[in-house]
């Protein structure tokens, strides 16, 4: 079945002398892998930097559902970046993202909703000029709504703890290790305040940029089976000096 369908790249890799093994989460089809032949000649339509982390497409492609690697007959970039390319820093967000995304996606299907926020989350970055520090904390939290475990905020105020298994403020400390004391608890609900339009009035320090990406990814470890350290983050957190 040939299917048409708009694309984010996640994880590309070399496989074999020509060919390249693309993980894309697609608006149509959730999560798809494809396979794609580079042609070795300029000339060749498909092109080796269509697949770079986070890049928007325009597919169209060969759907079968008992396939594990599908194929692609057409792409073109969607939006192309005008500012992300060129800035190391934006650069660092994207690879770290695009690594995080790989994990906590997989498996998923259809979710028009989890693809729209994706991509305009992504074409928001590379609009901003300044004030994005905080960007792929407010992202990371954000996304968990479109995956299932968004927290729980109605029952937050001052003292109480945050139980990250359950996603949800508590009076008690919980039976388990998996919570915040209340200082981190109050950042926790900050963090659920900030969106990328005024995150900029926040003012965190690098430590607390720091901590608060352990707690997130913490967070999705819990809820995310097998999900492994991330090895860009140290890139990140060197180039934006959180």
């Amino acid at each position: 079945m040939i299917l048409k369908s708009k694309a984010i790249v996640l994880r590309s890799l070399k496989f074999g002398d020509a060919s390249l093994i693309i993980d894309m989460l697609t608006e149509q089809e959730g999560r798809v892998s494809f396979i794609v032949h580079i042609p070795k000649t300029a000339k060749g339509k498909i092109k080796k930097q269509y697949f770079q982390p986070l890049t928007l497409l325009d597919l169209v492609f060969d759907y079968r559902q008992r396939v594990s690697l599908q194929r692609i007959k057409d792409v073109r970039i969607l939006h192309p970046y005008g500012s992300i390319p060129f800035d190391p820093v934006k650069s660092a967000i994207l690879l770290f993202l695009s690594e995080f995304l790989y994990h906590v996606t997989r498996g998923e299907q259809r979710n028009a909703g989890l693809y729209n926020y994706v991509k305009a989350s992504v074409e928001w970055l590379d609009e901003a000029e300044q004030g994005y520090a905080s960007f792929h904390l407010v992202f990371m939290m954000r996304l968990s709504r479109f995956i299932g475990f968004f927290p729980n905020l109605e029952a937050y105020r001052p003292g109480v703890c945050f139980d990250l298994r359950n996603a949800a403020f508590t009076d008690r400390i919980p039976l388990h290790p998996d919570y915040l004391l209340p200082a981190e608890a109050a950042n926790m609900g900050q963090l659920m305040r900030m969106n990328y339009e005024n995150m900029r009035i926040f003012h965190l320090s690098r430590d607390d940029r720091n901590r608060i990406s352990d707690i997130i990814l913490h967070y999705y470890r819990i809820h995310v089976p097998d999900m492994p350290e991330l090895k860009s983050l140290q890139v990140l957190r060197e180039l934006f000096g959180q």
